[in-house]
């Protein structure tokens, strides 16, 4: 398996949508507000296995101080492979300068996987949102 890693937005909505509803996320089902959301977003690395789009992390900033990462999903028969791992690798790189990195899981179980990078939970945080569904 030779996965290339790329810094650009050249994927099209076809291809996010059905990497998207692979892994039954509920972005996939709106690929228009999705595609336009990935192009406006700071960073996004993908990973592609040739033509096809196997992997994707996103990352949204302020230009100096803070990052939120936003996004990272791997293809299910790509995943167990350290596409994830080298995704978020990448993308801590070029925030290293940053004096914050942020993450919210939206699984617990997930929680693991972050420490492992470098993550901590916050002691006194708590994620929160709004879902206009």
């Amino acid at each position: 398996m030779n996965i290339v890693y790329k810094e650009t937005k050249d994927f099209t909505e076809q291809e996010v949508e059905e990497l998207f509803l692979s892994v039954k996320w509920l972005s996939g089902k709106y690929p228009e507000r999705l595609i336009k959301a990935l192009k406006s977003s700071s960073l996004v690395v993908t990973a592609w296995d040739g033509t096809q789009l196997v992997g994707l992390i996103r990352a949204l900033d302020d230009g100096e101080m803070v990052a939120f990462l936003h996004y990272l999903l791997v293809h299910p028969d790509y995943q167990g492979n350290g596409i994830a791992g080298k995704l978020l690798d990448i993308v801590k790189e070029k925030y290293r300068d940053y004096l914050y990195l942020n993450i919210m899981p939206d699984e617990k179980k997930n929680i693991v996987f972050y420490e492992k990078h470098g993550f901590s939970l916050l002691e006194e945080g708590a994620a929160m949102q709004i879902r206009h569904l």
